[in-house]
């Protein structure tokens, strides 16, 4: 099992991302911790991919907080903007 799980590991894999990729985390998830979005960040980026991170200091598991998820809304939509061209 734990051989498959690395096999589809995000992370494993971050050298066939090409796409531009946007990635928000909570820096309190309880669930995955922030240190793993860094970890696929940092990967996608030195193979090249344009991404985008936001990370909410006073977020866990999703953004509760009404100005998180407010700016989380605007950056999703620069980023679908810039990234499709719109």
């Amino acid at each position: 099992m734990r051989e498959f799980l690395h096999r589809i590991s995000p992370l494993t894999n971050a050298h066939r991302i090409k796409r531009p990729l946007l990635v928000a985390q909570g820096r309190n998830d309880p669930r995955v911790p922030y240190t793993e979005a860094e970890q696929i960040v940092a990967k996608a980026r030195a193979n090249g991919t344009p991404v985008w991170y936001v990370r909410a200091e006073n977020e866990g598991h999703g953004f509760a907080r009404k100005e998180n998820a407010d700016y989380f809304f605007y950056a999703a939509l620069m980023f679908l903007r810039q990234t499709m061209r719109l």
